[in-house]
């Protein structure tokens, strides 16, 4: 081989090899960003809802190629779910107690981390009708309050904050989710609601928050984790360290969230 095409097939190889390479790196800064594809199924609690959906959509946009289903729902169920062999690849509680069930279970890949925490307030129509200003007026013969089942996180954590008001309230109804408990509020089925801060947040149009201090020993932290089973790992691994991430971080505390 002469020297002329000697440096000609080197510079041909190398310009080959750049090509390859360039191909299997981003320049988007954005976590993950075009380095997973397929199809990726996260568990979250209810409360999550907005926050997850633009978080999802904001890492389909990194990723494209990839897309996120989400199945919300209250922790104790999902959790029921995936130990019942539900296909997910992540879980986000609202709770450590129900990741706790599903870790025993075997069915974590890895230790869970808390990436966010949550707090209650009093949801009650838009304009506070009844001056409601605190759980002892919960306690008024004429306001009906809904509340979460003990089971679920704000459930637990509403009777949590009443124990230590030493309120001793009778819901007319305990609901599947935080949702489901302020859809009351929304419906006029109810006249308040014990909902975590970001819920009321999302509705500031029908209803308001009223803050109360026993809240503040009753704040849920939220962890997630791969599944172990995850049918798209890599994707999963790659959202979790998204919902991780400053970008992601700003989506949660926006909607109200408290940083871990």
């Amino acid at each position: 081989m002469t020297a002329r095409l000697s440096v000609l097939f080197s510079v041909m190889t190398i310009v080959a090899l750049v090509g390859c390479g360039g191909g299997q790196q981003s320049s988007d800064p954005r976590p993950g960003a075009g380095a997973v594809a397929g199809d990726v199924t996260v568990f979250a609690a209810a409360s999550l809802t907005e926050s997850f959906t633009r978080i999802g959509e904001d890492f389909e946009a990194a990723n494209p190629g990839l897309r996120v289903s989400f199945s919300f729902a209250g922790s104790s169920a999902l959790a029921t779910q995936i130990n019942q062999g539900a296909p997910a690849d992540v879980f986000a509680s609202a709770s450590p107690a129900n990741m706790t069930t599903v870790i025993d279970a075997g069915n974590g890949d890895g230790n869970p981390s808390v990436f966010i925490r949550n707090q209650l307030v009093i949801a009650v129509p838009d304009g506070n009708p009844d001056g409601v200003n605190g759980l002892a007026d919960l306690n008024q013969p004429d306001v009906k309050v809904a509340l979460c089942a003990e089971q679920v996180p704000c459930g637990a954590a509403a009777r949590k904050a009443l124990d230590a008001a030493g309120v001793a309230l009778t819901p007319v109804t305990l609901e599947r989710d935080v949702k489901a408990a302020l859809s009351k509020v929304r419906l006029g089925e109810v006249d308040a609601a014990l909902v975590y801060r970001t819920d009321a947040r999302a509705a500031d149009d029908d209803v308001d928050g009223i803050e109360f201090p026993e809240s503040a020993g009753a704040t849920n932290d939220y962890p997630i984790v791969v599944v172990k089973n995850a049918p798209n790992r890599p994707a999963a691994r790659a959202f979790v360290d998204h919902v991780r991430s400053s970008p992601g971080q700003s989506v949660l505390t926006a909607a109200g969230f408290q940083a871990p």
